[in-house]
């Protein structure tokens, strides 16, 4: 039978105590095991995130300049068409946004939608000029401008119609002519286009 062991502090312990019941002495040494510490298998390399921030919509932005070039050449072509060009020009520039925001995924402020609609109007201007020059330049080259205006007011008695017909009949007068179309067309394009860029913007450019 085993004798039972007492603490220096007088205390009886139960067999096989590690610590005094009363006072917390420790009655025995514990040995300790040292744990190897857990290998651990080092992590892949990530590649490096890259952040890709949305081109602005400029003549820089190629994604831009193409979406908005296909849309002025359809529009172009379909702007000589009665009673549609009107409509034309704003639908270009609302159709340019729609296929960019279709084609990048980008949220289109109505800044930007003006901006897309500037560009598409610019892009339309000019492919409109190539067929205006084309087309009716060949016929102010051979005087057929002026016969137009002088049949359309030859009954006209006002000085001031006369004279203008006189004026057109000119190299100078012609030229002027010509050019002040040219400015309202750039005026119009432009105008309608950025009217439909806007509105393309609020419809479809935002969630």
């Amino acid at each position: 039978m085993d004798m039972p062991e007492y603490c220096s502090c007088g205390a009886e312990l139960p067999p096989h105590a590690l610590f005094c019941h009363k006072c917390g002495k420790p009655q025995r040494d514990i040995p300790i095991v040292e744990l190897e510490p857990p290998i651990v298998a080092p992590l892949p390399e990530l590649p490096p995130v890259v952040v890709t921030q949305a081109l602005p919509l400029n003549f820089h932005n190629p994604v831009a300049v193409r979406i908005a070039f296909i849309v002025a050449m359809v529009t172009a072509l379909l702007s000589w068409l009665p009673l549609v060009n009107l409509v034309m020009w704003v639908a270009a520039g609302f159709f340019a946004v729609f296929f960019y925001r279709r084609r990048t995924g980008a949220l289109l402020s109505v800044r930007a939608g003006v901006r897309m609609g500037w560009m598409t109007g610019v892009l339309s201007f000019a492919i409109t000029i190539v067929i205006f020059t084309a087309t009716v330049l060949p016929q102010a080259l051979s005087g057929g401008i002026a016969q137009i205006f002088q049949s359309q007011f030859k009954n006209a008695t006002d000085p001031n119609v006369q004279e203008a017909l006189k004026m057109f009949e000119s190299g100078g007068g012609l030229a002027f002519l010509l050019v002040l179309t040219l400015f309202m067309l750039f005026v119009f394009i432009t105008g309608l286009s950025v009217a439909g860029g806007a509105l393309g913007a609020k419809v479809v450019g935002q969630d």
